[in-house]
């Protein structure tokens, strides 16, 4: 619900705050008095296109702060968390607008920045507006099918639901005979490279076991030369070990000539022990490192195979196993293709059937409301001087290409205006006054099932009088039952149902026009509806009669 207006420097109203409420609010004045602009600064919050020119002369800038009180599960807070702007449940919605003197304009939503695409999104959950020449909401034919389904309560879940499982099951059957069609082509080459992976059986982690093999094998063919080099100098008769050995004999028989020579023999014996165990340790790490030729000849080889394979893939070594699997279920599925392809019809099939059993229900359920919805238009038309004129909601099928999740048919509201005249959209068909009266009975027919929980009539009435304005005001004040009504009108009838009555009157100082709006009085709005009853010179009688349109409201 709209709860305030703040309007400042737009064309003739300098500074205006206004307060709304529950129920049918009018909107009254002289013609000229400026109740296009209150519309004009209410729709700049709603999105339209702000033009330079609503800009009051000699300010820099207009503003307009629109503010909604609004239910916490309102389809505008998806909206907002869909488009990052923060909203504390419970809170009002704050959605201001500003339009430069030198060209551009800006919008925020809850003081953050916000695009003018967003505020018409949140326009058709926030706001209807109704005019004489409005081609959006009721004549907009895109939005009639939603309208029909809420008025006949069509739940369209299931065929949606049906829509969806139809159009996955036709996209598997496409993508499976693409790629049978793609896997037939290479055909020689699939089964050739399925051989030939299957026959190499490549393990995943095999190239880096069979690199560190081979690695430690030619380490090993490394260190079994130096160490056979080594071996050299200690073994033999001429080696270090052997002339370790001939020399403690000699001294040994030396020993007991001198003390010092015992200790030399002593440290001899050592060195040989010592040398001894260097042999040992050689001859064991040779053991160690022995390897086969061949081992290291059929590891080196396979490792080569391995990389190359791999290359001609274009995998890692890897994921040659994976590959493995992957082609080989491909060459499985082309040849076991046909019988494939032929489930993926029979789901196509099935899914159809689905579908068509699923919208034939919602088809059945949108004829019906649209008689339900066309008898009671009908019985709105003849209390506005309609009689003449007739209604009709039109069902008609959609080609299956244009088929969609909301059922396979197209909703479009026509109207003939005159006995034996061809039936025609709304907005082509019906006049001025006829149009917005033809609104009117919509929106009664349509009231119960809801719609914007703000409404704006602008002149819904004119060109009207008599019984015609009472029938309208009887209705927009029906409509005020369910949701808040703004209604700028010229009709006495219709201002005296109102529950709240503004009136808007211009100013004059010197050469300075100024557009201001005040909430009547019960006693004010008397005089106001006795001017529009009488004209300029407001009698008794007329004052008279706006008492009892006010008493029999």
């Amino acid at each position: 619900m709209l709860t305030g207006l703040s309007i400042r420097d737009v064309v003739l109203i300098e500074a205006l705050d206004l307060e709304f409420g529950r129920g049918l609010g009018t909107l009254t004045g002289e013609t000229g008095a400026g109740k296009s602009i209150l519309l004009d600064a209410l729709g700049l919050t709603l999105g339209q296109r702000a033009e330079t020119g609503l800009v009051r002369q000699g300010a820099a800038q207009a503003v307009v702060v629109a503010t909604f009180d609004l239910p916490a599960d309102h389809p505008v807070a998806t909206l907002l968390a869909d488009s990052g702007i923060d909203a504390e449940p419970g809170e009002p919605l704050l959605i201001r607008r500003i339009v430069r003197a030198d060209g551009g304009s800006r919008a925020s939503v809850n003081d953050q920045p916000a695009s003018a695409g967003l505020l018409r999104e949140l326009a058709t959950h926030l706001v209807e507006i109704h005019g004489q020449h409005d081609e959006r909401g009721l004549l907009a034919a895109r939005g009639h099918r939603a309208l029909l389904d809420t008025f006949g309560r069509v739940d369209t879940r299931a065929v949606a639901a049906a829509h969806g499982a139809w159009r996955a099951a036709t996209d598997a059957l496409a993508a499976a005979r693409a790629e049978l069609e793609t896997a037939e082509r290479d055909r020689e080459w699939l089964e050739h490279a399925v051989a030939e992976l299957t026959g190499f059986a490549a393990e995943p982690g095999e190239e880096e076991t069979l690199a560190e093999e081979r690695g430690a094998m030619q380490k090993g063919a490394r260190l079994a030369d130096d160490l056979a080099g080594v071996s050299a100098h200690l073994d033999g008769s001429d080696g270090a070990l052997s002339q370790l050995r001939q020399a403690a004999r000699r001294l040994d028989r030396m020993g007991d000539e001198h003390p010092l020579l015992a200790e030399a023999l002593a440290a001899l014996d050592r060195a040989v022990n010592e040398a001894s165990e260097v042999e040992d340790k050689l001859a064991a790490t040779l053991d160690a490192l022995s390897f086969d030729p061949s081992r290291l000849e059929r590891i080196e080889t396979r490792l080569f195979d391995l990389r190359a394979l791999a290359r001609k893939h274009r995998v890692t070594p890897d994921a040659l196993a994976g590959l493995t699997e992957e082609l080989a279920d491909k060459l499985a599925r082309l040849e076991a293709g046909g019988a494939g392809i032929a489930r993926l019809e029979a789901d196509v099939k099935a899914t159809a059937g689905a579908y068509r059993a699923a919208a034939e229900a919602v088809t059945m359920a949108r004829g019906a409301a649209a008689t339900r919805l066309d008898a009671a238009v009908a019985a709105e038309l003849a209390p506005l001087k309609l009689d003449a004129a007739r209604f009709r909601t039109v069902v008609e099928p959609l080609a299956e290409a244009q088929w969609s999740p909301s059922g396979r048919e197209r909703v479009e509201f026509e109207i003939s205006t005159n006995p034996g005249a061809p039936f025609g959209p709304l907005i082509r068909i019906a006049s001025g006054g006829e149009l917005s009266r033809f609104i009117l009975a919509l929106k009664v027919a349509l009231a119960e099932e809801g719609g914007a929980a703000t409404m704006v009539f602008d002149e819904i009435d004119r060109g009207v009088g008599g019984a015609v304005a009472s029938a309208i005001g009887e209705r927009l004040a029906r409509l005020a039952r369910k949701a808040q009504l703004l209604v700028v009108t010229h009709s006495p009838q219709v201002a005296a149902r109102a529950d709240r009555h503004w009136l808007i009157a211009k100013s004059h100082e010197g050469l300075v026009t100024r557009t201001g709006v005040r909430p009547l009085d019960l006693d004010e709005r008397r005089e106001e509806i006795a001017r529009m009853l009488s004209g300029a010179e407001v009698t008794d009688e007329a004052r008279a009669q706006a008492r009892r349109l006010i008493e029999n409201a």
